[in-house]
């Protein structure tokens, strides 16, 4: 859930709460105290448990900076070094696909787009958001699959082809059913097949633009709790779905958790994606210098929900890499995380940021320090 903080001549903020859900994953507020934000989430990540992880913080001030702006302070608790992967350099492959109403048939298509875009030599696939399913409340629940039960012919489908291809794939997203609730949820795969991380969409997309489009996914899905963030041969991977791209603090908890790059599957419309799109990929990229891959369904204008199409990776200096249009298309482009090191030496971001003034908090992190 979005934090919002504003400043207070005594202590942080305390998370907001929203929709009934708490907040978990940080907020950004001034300094006037050394107090911190609690949480009662339970973090099982070792990894992003600075007390556990071996990849210390390391700062070094630049000629200009003065000791007293604290860069180190920016984010609590520090920010984590970039991990060494298996796999520096390597071709990601990003799936826009036709969605149609018919799930055996987006299934089967999914799995031939997967072993397309392998066979081109990725080693990370990219599918759609919601890529089993049309786009509609209606169709949200009649769609949903029980991931946890095993009752899931996508994901079953996902990580047969993972582990028949070796490769890691990021799939998109489906609705996800479990108990009363429906989820819009993202499943990795790596290269065994074996699911590694689950990510339920945080910040539903509620919004209403008169005559243009409005769209309340609250009215049939709920929003999920956590940030997602994981370990694989290509590197610390970040997951948002869509409108998680909007909101920055995610993005950045994820870079102060060591990602090299963000994969947001994501939906945009005919009105916020001309606009919208690629604006808010290259943001994310470029403040906090790592990669970011996007994947959309093709567009069909004959649907409910029309998308905007132009799957994207963009590079860690705010370049766009490789995109296309509306159409159905496989996009094979590179990555290189030595571009990585690379920008962040020619803008020492890290080095520069003014921890007297502001911090952000992950939330998780700091409790699962405490």
């Amino acid at each position: 859930m979005l934090i919002a903080a504003a400043a207070s001549s005594s202590s942080l903020l305390r998370p907001l709460h929203y929709c009934g859900n708490s907040t978990r994953f940080g907020l950004l507020s001034c300094i006037r105290s050394s107090s911190s934000s609690s949480s009662s989430s339970i973090f099982t990540n070792p990894f992003l448990n600075c007390n556990s992880n071996p990849l210390r913080p390391l700062f070094s001030l630049s000629a200009s900076m003065s000791p007293s702006y604290k860069p180190e302070q920016a984010r609590a608790p520090p920010a984590l070094q970039l991990p060494t992967p298996p796999i520096t350099k390597f071709k990601i492959g990003l799936c826009q696909l036709l969605v149609t109403s018919d799930k055996e048939r987006n299934i089967a298509h999914a799995r031939e787009a997967i072993q397309e875009a392998a066979g081109k030599g990725a080693r990370l696939v990219l599918l759609p958001e919601i890529w089993n399913s049309p786009y509609s409340n209606d169709s949200f629940p009649v769609y949903a699959e029980d991931i946890d039960a095993g009752s899931s012919p996508s994901t079953a489908m996902l990580s047969e082809v993972a582990s028949q291809l070796k490769i890691i794939i990021v799939g998109g997203s489906i609705p996800e059913r479990c108990g009363d609730r429906l989820y819009n949820t993202c499943c990795v795969f790596d290269a065994d097949g074996k699911l590694i991380a689950k990510h339920r969409k945080i910040h539903l997309f509620d919004i209403d633009i008169p005559g243009k489009i409005t769209f309340i996914e609250s009215k049939t899905l709920t929003a999920g709790e956590t940030p997602t963030i994981v370990d694989t041969e290509v590197g610390r991977i970040g997951i948002g779905i869509c409108y998680d791209i909007r909101f920055q603090e995610l993005a950045m908890i994820y870079a102060a958790r060591g990602a090299h790059l963000i994969c947001y599957p994501g939906a945009f419309n005919m009105t916020t994606g001309p606009l919208h799109w690629e604006l808010l990929q290259r943001a994310r990229a470029v403040d906090n210098q790592l990669y970011v891959a996007t994947c959309s369904p093709a567009r069909d204008a004959s649907a409910g929900y029309v998308a905007w199409g132009h799957s994207t990776l963009v590079g860690p200096f705010g370049e766009v890499l490789a995109t296309t249009e509306h159409e159905e298309a496989i996009i094979i482009s590179e990555i290189d995380y030595s571009q990585i090191d690379l920008r962040r030496t020619n803008l020492p971001l890290l080095n520069q940021r003014r921890g007297d003034l502001y911090q952000l908090v992950d939330v998780e992190r700091t409790s699962a320090a405490s």
